[in-house]
């Protein structure tokens, strides 16, 4: 057990006949007394401040892995939302190649029906032509030829036979 001040004031010597100057032992003694308190003191003050640094320390180490746990969950978070960002992406890009593909097949599609629409117009209309052409053929044959003139011949003669018989 270490002394104390008062085991060091308390402390008495065997006199001998020759021994040291008592006075000046006890001077001594009380300067160690007031050193060794003032020792004791500082212990105790620097004991505590270290339990109070050992305690911020220990505060301070606490945040430290709680912000590494955090920075270690928000890398993972951000890889993993990086990781759907690029699924998400990739299948974006999947279903508009999807739906340019089905489009570009509907025009090509509708072209070809188009196409095909205008081939059948073209020959309907031909055909047309040619039997309109056929019909004015036929029709100016018919004007040309001279039963019009017996006919306009025949027709004033009955009309007349008429106009005569009636009076």
């Amino acid at each position: 057990m270490p002394l104390t001040p008062l085991d060091i004031h308390n402390k008495e010597f065997t006199r001998s006949f020759r021994g040291y100057d008592e006075d000046e032992v006890n001077e001594f003694l009380d300067q160690v007394i007031k050193d060794y308190e003032m020792a004791i003191r500082e212990k105790k003050e620097l004991k505590e401040k270290v339990e109070q640094l050992d305690e911020k320390l220990g505060h301070f180490t606490n945040i430290e892995e709680t912000l590494n746990k955090s920075i270690l969950v928000a890398q993972e978070t951000a890889e993993e939302l990086k990781g759907n960002a690029t699924k998400e992406s990739k299948l974006i890009i999947k279903e508009a190649e999807k739906n340019a593909d089905r489009i570009i097949n509907e025009a090509l599609s509708k072209s070809r029906r188009i196409s095909m629409d205008v081939e059948e117009l073209k020959k309907q209309a031909k055909v047309f032509r040619t039997r309109l052409k056929m019909l004015v053929e036929a029709q100016l044959d018919m004007i040309g030829t001279d039963d019009w003139e017996d006919l306009f011949n025949e027709e004033l003669g009955e009309e007349l036979e008429l106009v005569e018989n009636k009076s």
